[in-house]
């Protein structure tokens, strides 16, 4: 279950030790880009409190939508599993797609042929430079797991992710994920 090297389509699972960073503490990241000039990712489990027609109002549903990192955050992205419908998609691996013509996205979730179990919208990204997630990784910030939901991960319910990620993981782990999340107001 747990890999040694980072890779496009694995998940990136926040250690406990990251408390004290808002934008990371008890993430999960699925990695979209690995290669030697850096690493690009969307936080899965950081729901933010609006829906994709607060933000696009010309989209006729109220798909939850995540920050994906502390990246870019005026920048709409998404995630999804039907690239036969959605032109110009950038594969990252087990079934899942990056992006694409974004007409024609808006235009099939009206007609409702794309659900929120074939897509997930993002506010910004996480990114690393150069060397920046293997020094990371290196310091014991991150675990790094299969994604065993493959493509299915879109419409995975996100509320308890990090702590179900943990459990699996056992070990020490199964520890950390019941703990709260301030231990200092327990």
């Amino acid at each position: 279950m747990i890999s040694m090297l980072p890779k496009k389509g694995c998940l990136l699972v926040a250690e406990p030790t990251i408390s004290n960073d808002m934008s990371f503490n008890r993430s999960v990241i699925l990695l979209t880009e690995h290669t030697k000039d850096g690493s690009v990712g969307f936080i899965l489990n950081k729901p933010l409190s609006y829906s994709i027609n607060e933000l696009i109002p010309e989209i006729d549903a109220n798909f939850m939508v995540y920050n994906g990192g502390p990246v870019e955050q005026d920048n709409l992205y998404f995630l999804h599993n039907v690239p036969e419908l959605i032109p110009e998609s950038v594969e990252i691996s087990y079934g899942l797609y990056w992006g694409g013509d974004f007409e024609t996205t808006k235009n099939l979730i009206n007609e409702g042929k794309i659900s929120k179990e074939n897509i997930r919208f993002f506010l910004g990204y996480s990114g690393w430079d150069t060397n920046q997630l293997d020094e990371e990784l290196e310091d014991n910030s991150w675990i790094i797991v299969e994604n065993e939901l493959q493509n299915k991960i879109i419409g995975k319910n996100s509320q308890n992710f990090w702590k179900e990620k943990l459990n699996e993981i056992g070990g020490e782990y199964i520890y950390f994920s019941n703990s709260p999340e301030n231990p200092t107001l327990n």
